[in-house]
């Protein structure tokens, strides 16, 4: 089956306003025809008065002439401009709806999908695309039916006049043309999307860099530290100088050919003119100089318009990246969950493009208003066993159910009020506090949300707040600390109720302080629920109903705190090990 074009699929996204689109395509090539115009009355100018030189008061129609050159250049104008306007009306409703579309698409993906990607990776992808295909529609695709009228309308004049020096004006563009193939063509569209990997890599890495500047600071280091930033700078460079390079010898040829068109006119009139010059072929040649520039302009717009093309064609490629990918498929005949238990069985699965399983042969089973604790090593799975429970994804092997049911046979809105999930770097929206905890429940009332950041501890933080709970966060200077983020992230989900209870290492980035009352906030929160813990402070999880020892995706080990730490195996390891750290102090030398 034939592939449907990437300007097809463009005005797919128009809807009714693709009319607008190939209106904007025949007024441009019309405004292209209308500018030609000028230049016949040009030549009759020149024509009239080298006709009566040197009695130039002989003249009766340059005025005429004159005007009617106005008119036409006039009226190019204004049909260009009418153009202009169909073309960006069609091109920000493209422009809206496919945004509109992949972001009502990621919100049907699996919730795991924003973890793997990155919001920014995903973020470029949506608003920088779906940006390049507004400028292709509004601007590139005009210019280029104006530059595809323009040489139909030239050809007429060029040989209309004198078909020699016409034929000699197109033989520079012809072989400019060539050029211009080469080096927009297949192997340009590669380099295209190498071009955009490259940028979007070096971006990427920059903003790690400048997360992670204090730490430059603070030890004196340059940015050799961040060895993959400079990599991808590196990498960045190397390709735009291998490619600039490239085009060098090539972009010098076309240069010079769409350029030097009256060098050659100018060479052929010595040779065709040794008999002797005629008023004839002296207008045509004055004519000929003056016409050709619109020739140089009208391949370099093509050549943009090739261009960018291309950069369409990899923008609708990331875009349809996304928009390929399937969501989870939901269940006709949703079922509800009797209670709050989890129960994994047999459960194994793989990320994508991954060479072996994240978790393999889990079985587990926590019962209603159970606490439990996952601890291991990083990378062994402890956040991939709890996102699962979630259903970011779907398990490869095995089933994971929630008061008896799979989590598959759920309805997703049921599943996401059963589940809150608290994670070690919670985000806020730029809005008001109150409208940052209302998000978990929009009918809720203010009282119900005044209770809820009380029973998360914020009330020290909206005492020092200039409007208290209606502070727009990240707004003239207010910012909040992680440990006082992730407390307004606590009271989100008190308000939410859910009964499950997932904590991924959730007092990571607070301070001995904030720790102490995101604890507190815990301890209220976990009341009645069913709670999975992950966490690397042991500490945290002494008082858990169950601790699961997890290692490269298997659970290796069970049990409570007491019965564990006197068991050889890695949880005692591990709280020796954590209890000498914990001991250390930085010795001072008295010598």
């Amino acid at each position: 089956m034939k592939k449907e074009s990437n300007l097809k699929r463009l005005l797919r996204y128009a809807g009714g306003y693709k009319y607008l689109t190939i209106a904007s395509w025949i007024l441009s090539a019309l405004s292209a025809l209308a500018a030609l115009l000028p230049f016949v009355y040009i030549w009759k100018v020149i024509k009239e008065v080298l006709d009566v030189a040197p009695n130039y008061k002989d003249v009766q129609d340059l005025s005429h002439n004159g005007w009617m050159a106005v008119v036409f250049a006039a009226a190019a104008i204004l049909i260009y401009i009418a153009a202009l306007i169909c073309s960006h009306l069609a091109a920000f409703r493209v422009q809206a709806n496919m945004r509109t579309k992949a972001m009502h698409h990621i919100v049907a993906l699996p919730l795991g999908f924003m973890s793997g990607s990155g919001s920014g990776k995903v973020r470029k992808i949506v608003y920088e695309s779906s940006a390049a295909t507004e400028t292709y529609l509004a601007h590139q695709l005009p210019d280029k039916a104006n530059a595809l009228a323009t040489p139909v309308g030239l050809i007429v004049l060029l040989l209309v006049f004198d078909w020699r020096l016409g034929l000699l004006s197109l033989l520079p563009v012809a072989a400019a043309f060539v050029i211009m193939s080469v080096m927009t063509g297949k192997r340009m569209r590669k380099k295209m999307e190498e071009y955009n990997n490259a940028l979007g890599q070096m971006a990427g890495e920059a903003v790690e860099y400048v997360r992670g500047i204090s730490v430059v600071k603070t030890f004196g280091q340059s940015v050799f530290s961040f060895r993959r930033f400079k990599e991808a700078i590196d990498n960045y460079e190397k390709w735009v100088i291998a490619y600039t390079k490239d085009l060098r010898f090539p972009m010098m040829c076309y240069t010079m050919l769409v350029n030097g068109i009256f060098a050659v006119l100018v060479a052929a009139a010595l040779v065709m003119t040794s008999g002797g010059v005629t008023n004839e072929f002296l207008l045509n040649l004055m004519y000929y100089i003056i016409i050709t520039p619109i020739i140089t302009l009208t391949l370099t717009k093509i050549m943009y318009a090739s261009e960018n093309k291309l950069i369409v064609a990899d923008a609708m490629s990331r875009i349809n990246s996304i928009l390929e990918m399937e969501p989870l498929p939901e269940t006709d005949h949703p079922k509800h969950p009797k209670d709050n238990s989890v129960e994994l069985s047999g459960v194994s699965f793989r990320y994508k493009d991954a060479k072996r399983n994240a978790l393999e042969n889990i079985s587990l089973t926590v019962k209603p208003g159970e606490h439990v604790a996952f601890v291991g090593p990083s990378g062994g799975g402890k956040t991939t066993l709890a996102s699962i429970v979630a259903r970011f994804w779907d398990v490869r092997d095995g089933s994971v159910k929630i008061g008896g049911i799979d989590v598959k046979e759920i309805a997703k809105e049921e599943l996401m009020d059963t589940v809150s999930f608290v994670f070690q770097d919670s985000k806020l929206m730029k809005t008001s506090i109150l409208e940052n905890v209302r998000m978990a429940k929009p009918d809720a009332s203010r009282e119900e949300i005044l209770k809820a950041l009380h029973d998360a501890q914020c009330d020290d933080i909206l005492e020092k707040l200039p409007q208290g709970v209606d502070t727009v966060v990240g707004a003239k200077g207010v910012y909040l600390s992680g440990g006082e983020q992730q407390r307004i992230s606590i009271a989100r989900v008190m308000l939410k109720n859910a009964p499950i209870l997932i904590l991924d290492e959730a007092t990571a980035f607070a301070d001995p302080d904030n720790e102490a009352k995101v604890q507190a906030a815990f301890s209220v929160l976990a009341k009645g629920r069913t709670v999975l813990m992950i966490a690397h402070r042991l500490s945290t999880v002494t008082g858990a109903d169950r601790i699961v020892v997890i290692r490269d995706g298997k659970i290796e080990d069970t049990g409570t705190h007491g019965q564990l730490k006197d068991k050889d195996g890695l949880y005692a390891e591990m709280w020796r090990q954590y209890n000498k750290a914990a001991k250390w102090k930085v010795g001072v030398s008295n010598a």
